[in-house]
């Protein structure tokens, strides 16, 4: 599903971090603020941050923190603005585009595990089970602000992670121990999104089914995009009929359901002509289009670029 970023590719954010530590390709810990930015891009010709630089799908989970300050980012082509005592958690998979980070101010955490070593910590798949069914109200993809207590508890988290991998990487004990703070760190995370949505379930109006038909689209699209372009095919998911599809997308984020399918498929063919390695007739192949030729009109239609003028770009 496109070229994945592994953690080993965001080292280079050790250049703009206070504090940093990774285990292995198995976690990363960074914290960034406006002093190490600053500090980084002193030696940087080019004035940006690397990982700023284009749109990365990630293979594993993130958490990222926002203290202080305030950053701006695209999490499967949804605009999020993290401010002050902020929370955003991503899946694995997620496509992350870092938009912006203030440079006065910003103090922000940000936690990356792959989703092999995730496959090593031992979840209570019955707690598991019980945020899944939260469904689109869960904080996955999205942000969540929390209270000045609950960030200061996850800070400890955090924390603790990146002291254990800095002071005891060669120990026998550091992996049981990242398994078992992991671990906390997101049943402590689940259970403020339980908390909020407890309390705010009485005073809600149950969810149209306007609403559920859209955001089941979109799950869709993110699942489906790298071989499906059909509006037709979405509405049979949804057992539905493409105009009425039309029209509720429409409504609902201003843009068409063709236009939201093409803004995945185009950001998913960005990622892979300009990351992957992979030739253009090999990027067609991987996004389902019959041939290089059709992909390069559909590519050039949409972003005014042909693939190989934007890999130049």
């Amino acid at each position: 599903m496109g070229n994945i970023v592994n953690l080993k590719q965001l080292t280079s954010l050790a250049r703009f971090s206070t504090e940093f530590s990774n285990f292995s390709d198995d976690y990363l810990f960074t914290r960034i603020t406006s002093d190490s930015i600053s500090k980084a891009l002193r030696y940087d010709s080019m004035n940006k941050i690397e990982y700023i630089d284009g749109p990365r799908r990630l293979d594993g989970m993130s958490w990222i923190l926002c203290f202080r300050g305030h950053m701006e980012l695209e999490i499967n082509l949804k605009p999020i603005t993290l401010t002050a005592n902020c929370i955003a958690v991503t899946t694995p998979g997620s496509m992350i585009e870092m938009k912006d980070l203030e440079r006065d101010g910003l103090d922000c955490y940000m936690l990356f595990v792959s989703t092999e070593f995730m496959k090593d910590i031992n979840f209570d798949l019955n707690v598991l089970g019980s945020a899944t069914r939260l469904g689109n109200d869960s904080l996955m993809g999205n942000m969540m602000q929390i209270t000045e207590e609950e960030a200061d508890t996850l800070r400890d988290y955090f924390k603790l992670l990146h002291r254990n991998s800095a002071t005891e990487n060669g120990s026998i004990y550091t992996k049981s121990i990242v398994c078992c703070v992991i671990a906390a760190l997101t049943y402590q995370v689940l259970q403020m999104v339980t908390r909020r949505i407890k309390d705010n379930s009485e005073s809600k109006m149950p969810r149209s089914r306007r609403t559920t038909y859209v955001n089941e689209f979109m799950r869709l699209v993110h699942e489906h995009h790298t071989r499906e372009r059909s509006v037709a095919f979405y509405a049979g998911k949804l057992f539905i009929s493409p105009k009425y599809l039309s029209l509720i997308i429409k409504e609902s984020t201003g843009k068409s359901a063709t236009d939201v399918i093409d803004s995945y498929v185009v950001l998913e063919a960005k990622n892979l002509l300009r990351f992957s390695g992979k030739n253009i007739q090999q990027v067609a192949y991987e996004l389902n289009f019959p041939n290089q030729s059709s992909f390069g009109k559909y590519f050039k239609h949409l972003t005014g670029m042909s693939p190989s003028e934007y890999q130049r770009s």
